[in-house]
């Protein structure tokens, strides 16, 4: 057909011979009038066979249009033609025979050079609806591929308006041509796993292969609220903050909806934490409860009505007139704000998920009266997707900031998170909107610093005789078997080796160098290991002692690695043990008032903790919860000891530790140094006691060789005669709890580089190895029980 361009499986024939055959009967009917009806139309077919037989040209629709009006008359009657969306067409085609007023109307709305279209039809789509129908129609097969098909019309407010169309095929005839194949139930099941291949569906019909005759009626319903709240959903799950056309769409949504051209949407993201209303990081995504402003507290941003019903009924808040409700409360800020901003009706309400405000979606009008308590019902269909999607976008937003912080600052204690967060919105916030981005340093000015460790004494020189020890026994486990090939094979070049081995055995067991291992390796590698392949290959009985040799080398080192693997194995130990149990306790001071804690493993376990105003963000800091941490710090030390001497009888390599805890008087800032990611002191001034934290476990007590610290006593070390009173106060609180002796030794230090006039208060710890016994023992008594 001339109207009809694309491939098709049928060849059109526009054609009224099912009417006609039903006016046939008509025609036999007692009811007079439809008697006479029936005649009427008859005489039409009579005189103008073409329509019965079929037409293909527009040249002969155009002519005959008046015969068809009339033979359509029954099926558009004249009292439904403001009601109804109705149209007589061809299958899935555009060509309208006839149609109601209603359907004119809109098309007209639409403007003079639209042209209704099936937009959710493709081509090869198409095809395979004409197949479908053939294989419905002539073959009788129950095959449903019937999808929903929408005409978009806008309106004339430019509200674009989508109409669900349903097919009726009752007027319908499908005839074979000597181009259509017979269909067996095979072919039919190739065809049904076939859907998206279209040549398939062409194999089997042919284009033109069949011949429609008929005319298919289309009615029409209004679908906009389904399809937007479809359109809702996909958009809401494909969402991309890149897209700078997202909020437009999602308002042309929501405009469809609400069947309203000039309402606007806004949304605001409710901080729990700070009890705060704040802007979506987002660009292009107004609030219009802030308009301007980032952020503001919550009954600040909001009227008492709007407050209440968001947080207290958990409902939307709708104003049908701001300038009305301006005039009778002129000081509330809220109408203020909307009418600044030129809007006059709105409907606030709130998205809520797992029992929690989340944010509020703002819904505005320039227009009195337009957004009222009636429509606002509507939102009921929307919120529950959008929920969904903010709970999505909330998990994405906290784990963009978690990477962002992660990235700049590693891993941060959660006293100071809330910081970094606040930090992280604002670098989110400056790339969204195209600015200059870094991430600022974060500070915390007056907060007073608690120090502490718990140290393996005499670490370097354990480690060192493990070394000595290992490399000794090695270069003895070599000279044995340099020994056994003289005796083979009396070369000077093997007395030559074993002259170097017993240098080296000499050089490691009078002093260890820095450089002594890796000689001794390099030697090792380099002259040991050819002779010991060479000597495997001659001698048979060396083979053993060389094997017998390597068996005793650790797999990854390629050396020997018993006594140092001792000493880092107990030093793991030990570190774990210290830290698992200060962690445990961490979580607990916690408890008593929020601070900045971080610990690091060394040669036992250090750390800092930081207690103020400027790091829990509330204005409630005292110094009582300071005074509360020291005594929490210096009871917790000794349990760390206790555990300690608990742990030392099961270690591979018996070590002693020493605690020691640092006083400052003053309060000082501390800044989190980018480049290092870890918090560090702020200032010269606060630099000293950087100074004397680095510095102070080596240094002796004054006019001695004695280090300050030592094992089986706790080291507090001072400056000021305040902080020695208050010690001594917690230090006999302790004593009366078992947890300090009666020893307490008051000590001048040796000055350090630029820090002079330390003091420390030295006290034996008291130590209960078995906690089923009421006893306790100072250090001497315990190495004796321990013995």
């Amino acid at each position: 057909m001339e109207t009809f361009d694309q491939d098709f499986p049928m060849d059109i024939w526009i054609s009224f011979s099912s009417f006609f055959d039903r006016y046939r009967e008509f025609a036999k009917s007692d009811n007079l009038l439809l008697r006479e009806r029936a005649l009427k139309i008859l005489e039409i077919a009579e005189a103008h066979p073409t329509l019965e037989t079929g037409l293909q040209s527009k040249k002969e629709l155009d002519e005959l249009m008046p015969q068809i009006d009339l033979v359509l008359e029954d099926l558009f009657s004249e009292i439904l033609q403001k009601n109804e969306i109705k149209i007589a067409t061809i299958p899935f085609g555009n060509l309208v025979l006839q149609s109601t007023q209603r359907f004119r109307n809109i098309v007209k709305a639409a403007g003079e050079t639209f042209t209704p279209a099936i937009t959710n039809l493709e081509e090869d789509q198409y095809y395979i609806m004409g197949c479908s129908i053939i294989l419905n129609h002539y073959y009788g097969y129950s095959i449903d591929f019937k999808r929903p098909f929408h005409y978009n019309i806008p309106d004339a407010s430019g509200i674009m308006r989508y109409y669900r169309i349903l097919y009726n095929a009752d007027f319908v005839q499908i005839e074979k041509t000597d181009l259509a194949l017979d269909i067996t139930d095979d072919e039919v099941g190739e065809l049904l796993d076939s859907f998206e291949d279209i040549t398939v569906w062409k194999k089997y019909f042919p284009p033109n292969s069949y011949i429609f005759k008929g005319v298919v009626i289309a009615n029409m319903f209004d679908a906009t609220t389904d399809v937007s709240l479809s359109e809702f959903k996909t958009s809401l799950l494909q969402y991309d903050k890149t897209q700078s056309n997202f909020i437009e769409r999602f308002q042309d949504i929501f405009r469809a909806i609400f069947n309203l051209p000039e309402i606007r949407i806004g949304f605001s993201n409710y901080n729990e934490e700070d009890q705060v209303f704040e802007r979506v990081p987002f660009k292009d995504i107004d609030s219009y409860i802030l308009n301007d402003r980032f952020s503001e507290e919550c009954k600040e941003a909001l009227c008492c009505g709007s407050y209440e019903n968001l947080f207290g009924k958990s409902t939307y808040f709708t104003i049908s007139d701001v300038e009305k409700y301006q005039t009778m409360m002129p000081d509330e800020k809220f109408y203020q704000n909307l009418e600044h901003q030129g809007i006059q009706s709105a409907i606030i309400a709130p998205i809520e998920g797992e029992g929690k405000l989340l944010g509020v979606l703002e819904i505005v009008s320039p227009n009195k009266r337009e957004l009222n308590s009636i429509n606002a019902h509507k939102l009921q269909d929307v919120m529950p997707y959008l929920v969904d999607s903010v709970l999505r976008s909330k998990v994405k937003s906290e784990n963009e900031l978690e990477l962002i912080i992660q990235e700049e600052c590693t891993s941060i204690h959660g006293s100071v998170y809330w910081k970094f967060r606040q930090e992280a919105k604002r670098f989110m916030r400056a790339k969204v909107e195209g600015m200059p981005a870094s991430f600022r340093e974060i500070v915390f000015d007056n907060v007073y610093p608690l120090y502490g460790q718990i140290d393996i004494k005499g670490s370097s020189e354990a480690r060192n005789a493990a070394i000595q020890k290992d490399l000794k026994l090695q270069l003895s486990e070599i000279s044995k078997i340099l020994d056994r090939g003289i005796e083979s094979d009396c070369l000077p070049i093997y007395e030559q080796l074993k002259f170097r081995i017993d240098k080296f055995i000499d050089e490691v067991t009078n002093q260890l160098e820095v450089d002594s291992e890796q000689k001794i390796l390099s030697f090792i590698k380099k002259d040991i290991i050819p002779l010991f392949e060479h000597l495997k290959k001659k001698y048979s009985d060396l083979e053993i002692l060389i094997n017998q040799y390597y068996d005793q080398l650790d797999v990854e080192f390629k050396m020997v690695y018993k006594h140092r693997k001792n000493y880092d194995e107990s030093v793991m130990l030990i570190n774990k043990k210290m830290a698992d149990l200060l962690d445990t306790k961490q979580v607990e001071a916690q408890q008593l008032y929020p601070h900045y804690f971080e610990r690091f493993k060394t040669d036992g376990v250090e750390h800092n903790m930081y207690i103020g105003e400027s790091i829990t963000k509330e204005d409630s800091f005292n110094k009582i919860y300071l005074k509360n941490l020291r005594l929490w710090q210096l009871q917790v030390m000794c349990e760390m000891e206790n555990a300690y001497y608990q742990l030392k009888q099961d270690l591979p390599a018996k070590l002693d530790v020493a605690s020691m805890i640092l006083v400052f008087n003053s309060s000082l800032s501390v800044r989190f140094r980018m480049d290092e990611k870890r918090f560090d002191v702020d200032g010269t001034y606060n630099a000293r006691y950087e100074v004397v934290k680095k510095r102070v476990d080596k240094a002796n007590i004054k006019g001695t060789e004695e280090r300050i610290t030592k094992e089986g006593k706790l080291t507090i070390v001072y400056s000021q005669r305040s902080d020695e009173l208050e010690y001594l106060r917690y230090v006999k609180f302790l004593q009366s709890k078992k947890y300090l002796g009666k020893e307490v030794e008051i000590l001048e230090l040796e000055d350090l580089q630029g820090v002079t006039g330390l003091k420390a208060l030295r006290i034996n710890i008291l130590y209960h190895p078995d906690k089923t016994k009421k006893e306790f023992y100072n250090y001497e008594d315990l190495m004796k029980e321990l013995a």
